[in-house]
């Protein structure tokens, strides 16, 4: 693999199952649009499983297992929301080290909605301005960062939203954030 290749990579991370489906295609289908290309990790090989809300949706090919990846071969990671999802994601120490790597390196990282619990566990958001669905302000504000109510919020290399209806916000603040734009 070339470095123009590796840099062109976006890791998506999900858990098996519980991600939003919308959350996960409509910033895939956005970076795919825009010349990147988007790779989904996941802490188990195989497929996963999304979903529309809470009924079961399409299932989507895994690419690579997140221990297998290395950080270095991706511009940034981009992270999709569901609650079972992001409940999922957090607890998996290779998903939240992947994770913390990324804005250790000042590299871009977007989540929305339920994905914040994974940059939660990061232990990296003192200081860091973000928002999600609002049931999780005060796991963000418990891991000091500042919750706020916004479509999309960049916080240098951090990229946030709430939910599905700020996914064009979400979108065009990512490829701002990998120069697309």
């Amino acid at each position: 693999m070339t470095t123009e290749q590796a840099t062109k990579q976006i890791a998506v991370l999900v858990a098996a199952e519980g991600i939003e489906q919308v959350e996960l295609t409509g910033p895939w289908d956005a970076l795919v649009a825009a010349g990147w290309q988007p790779r989904l990790l996941s802490p188990e090989a195989g497929s996963v499983q999304a979903f529309h809300h809470l009924d079961p949706a399409d299932t989507f090919h895994v690419d690579s297992t997140v221990g297998d990846a290395d950080p270095d071969a991706y511009a940034a990671a981009m992270l999709p929301g569901g609650v079972a999802n992001g409940d999922q994601l957090r607890t998996d120490e290779d998903a939240v080290e992947f994770v913390r790597s990324f804005l250790e390196a000042d590299k871009p990282v977007a989540a929305i909605c339920h994905a914040i619990w994974t940059l939660v566990e990061t232990g990296e958001l003192t200081g860091r301005r973000l928002t999600s669905w609002p049931s999780l302000q005060t796991d963000v504000r418990n891991a000091g960062g500042e919750w706020v109510d916004e479509e999309v919020v960049v916080d240098r290399n951090l990229v946030t939203s709430r939910k599905p209806d700020d996914i064009p916000a979400f979108n065009q603040a990512l490829l701002e954030q990998l120069g697309a734009v």
